[in-house]
């Protein structure tokens, strides 16, 4: 296990295996995550529902591959478009029952990571349109030790971290 948070997820180990095998060896694939950062500092989104900073992502939809979803997301969260996703691998959880479903259950979810220029944000305060769910935007040296963070989502840092 690599980190516990505080409603009893597990994020248990960050699984290298091919973006395109991914759907054939493992189930189910729920949801994709990405590690942006900007200039040299993370940049991390207020999630209303959870009361938690955290990365940006959400659920696949039907029929939707992993790369699809996270571009979905982002375009939705952040305004990115036409921007370049690098796939580092899958997450595998052992997740708390929610929302999402009502029983203790092991998922996954494919992580990316994405590295802009400084520059890039005024561009996503401009054109970003999930701000019902994605309240605010700040980058994660101006929250680490004063803002509650999603420890998952923290841990996640890392591994885009050690990619660049």
């Amino acid at each position: 296990m690599l980190v516990k948070d505080d409603r009893g997820n597990e994020l248990l180990e960050i699984i290298s295996v091919e973006e395109e095998k991914a759907d054939t060896k493992y189930e189910p694939i729920n949801h994709c995550l990405a590690v942006v950062k900007v200039g040299s500092d993370y940049l991390l989104g207020w999630n209303r529902y959870r009361q938690d900073w955290e990365i940006f992502g959400g659920c696949r939809e039907k029929n939707e591959t992993l790369i699809e979803c996270i571009k979905r997301e982002c375009s939705e969260e952040l305004g990115l478009n036409n921007v370049d996703f690098s796939y580092i691998g899958l997450m595998h959880y052992h997740m708390a029952p929610g929302y999402f479903n009502p029983e203790w259950h092991y998922e996954y979810g494919g992580l990316y990571g994405i590295s802009l220029p400084v520059e890039y944000m005024e561009y996503i305060e401009k054109y970003r349109t999930d701000k019902e769910e994605v309240e605010k935007l700040a980058f994660y040296s101006d929250l680490r030790g004063k803002e509650k963070i999603a420890p998952i989502d923290e841990k996640l840092l890392e591994y885009w971290d050690n990619e660049i």
